[in-house]
């Protein structure tokens, strides 16, 4: 009788544990689960070891003795009113826009990106999935960012009748006359994550997210978003979008039919122009830490027009500054800038200091960009084998990495086809 109910009981086990592995297998429950778990593998090695505040630059670095930087006689010429009016409008807007809602997508694990993309792509009759654009531009679901270009990547690869800008710059009057010409934008702004999706007990929860914004209403001074993690059409106040809009330089996205190029040329005036978009840019932040140097996120946006201009000691000083000031933690899982700085301005101990504190906020070191720029840190001390290791970390996190492919063909061996089919 016991053997029996014993046998019945193992039974029961494995049907139970097939079960499980079945429940397991449904997309929406496996990305849940695994998002969970990354979660607290996370949290435990963060409270084991705590990853803490980016380290402070060193006090020998100059950047202290000023509070602007001066611009350089072969500095572009930027009128002043550029700081001001950085876009401008050819005519009157009308007070209320609203395009069509897309069908909304809610996002999957760090799909913010994919899923913004693909409900701006359906309001051109684009039919695919989140996971159509991830599957390309990010296929490993633990890589956290997704950066503008390779959203463009998608477009221009994968939707080939439609065409896609981004730019720095934007301003309130700007992203109004793109949508009274029926055109949505994604913009990049902060938001604060949940606190159970902490990386740890000292985590300030500042994150990088996509939207879409798809209308406006100048009565109630709000902007129209369809937000793929906090729902569709959710009301933003101008003045506080333009204050999360500010951590990414105020960077924007249009997608458009050929045939409308004419007119967002138009719209964008200067703008259009990637290089005097980057010089209104830099003017933009140089009014700003002028008028308040305390202001870390614009010496960081100063500091990122300086490294477009290939400024790299200017840039690095103005990054000092910032991270002397004070950045929120993942400031550097998002955009990377500064590693162009100090690594050209021959900052290399920093670099590694802060590409290391970077990937390690993310169990499994999810950041392809800071393991691409700490392995070049190590290649410039002479471990070539570090390098090696950081890149081919990287190609794990994101196969078909350009940039790490391009630094193991130059620097190791032509490991990888010479044009490989992969995204920026």
């Amino acid at each position: 009788m016991l053997k029996k109910k014993l046998l019945f009981a193992f039974a029961g086990l494995v049907i139970l544990i097939g079960l499980a592995a079945a429940i397991y297998q449904i997309p929406a429950i496996k990305n849940r689960l695994e998002w969970r778990m990354m979660v607290w593998s996370t949290y435990v090695q963060n409270t084991i070891d705590p990853v803490g505040k980016m380290p402070t630059p060193l006090p020998s670095t100059p950047f202290a003795t000023f509070t602007s930087i001066p611009f350089t006689a072969t500095s572009p010429v930027i009128p002043t009113s550029l700081a001001i009016t950085p876009s401008a409008t050819p005519q009157p807007l009308p007070a209320q826009v609203s395009l069509p809602d897309p069908k909304y997508e809610l996002q999957g694990i760090n799909n913010c990106g994919p899923a913004t993309l693909t409900m701006a792509l359906r309001m051109y009759g684009w039919q695919g999935t989140q996971d159509d654009i991830a599957k390309i531009i990010k296929p490993v679901p633990q890589d956290r960012n997704v950066n503008p270009d390779e959203l463009r990547y998608f477009v221009l690869n994968q939707a080939g009748w439609l065409r896609a800008e981004f730019r720095v710059a934007g301003d309130v009057n700007l992203l109004k006359g793109l949508l009274a010409a029926n055109d949505p934008i994604i913009i990049e702004e902060a938001s604060k994550l949940d606190p159970q999706d902490a990386n740890g007990p000292n985590d300030d929860l500042w994150d990088a997210h996509y939207i879409l914004i798809t209308g406006y209403d100048d009565n109630a001074k709000v902007f129209t978003a369809q937000d793929p993690l906090r729902g569709p059409d959710q009301k933003i106040p101008y003045d506080r979008l333009m204050v999360d809009w500010k951590p990414f330089n105020y960077l924007y996205m249009v997608i458009y039919l050929p045939k409308d190029e004419a007119e967002i040329k138009s719209i964008l005036g200067a703008n259009w122009d990637p290089d005097q978009n980057r010089q209104n840019a830099l003017a933009i932040s140089q009014a700003a830490v002028t008028a308040n140097p305390n202001d870390a996120f614009a010496w960081f946006n100063l500091g990122s027009s300086l490294v477009y201009f290939e400024r790299y000691n200017e840039a690095a000083q103005a990054f000092d500054k910032a991270f002397t000031i004070g950045l929120p933690q993942r400031m550097t899982r998002y955009q990377f800038w500064p590693f162009y700085a100090y690594y050209n301005a021959g900052r290399i101990d920093y670099l590694l200091q802060i590409t290391e504190k970077t990937y390690s906020l993310i169990s499994g070191e999810y950041s392809e960009e800071a393991l691409l720029w700490h392995g070049y840190g190590l290649l410039s001390k002479g471990d070539t084998a570090g390098a090696l290791a950081d890149w081919n970390k990287a190609l794990k996190v994101h196969p078909n990495y350009c940039d790490a492919e391009k630094a193991v063909n130059t620097y190791i061996a032509p490991t990888y086809p010479s044009s490989p089919p992969c995204s920026p």
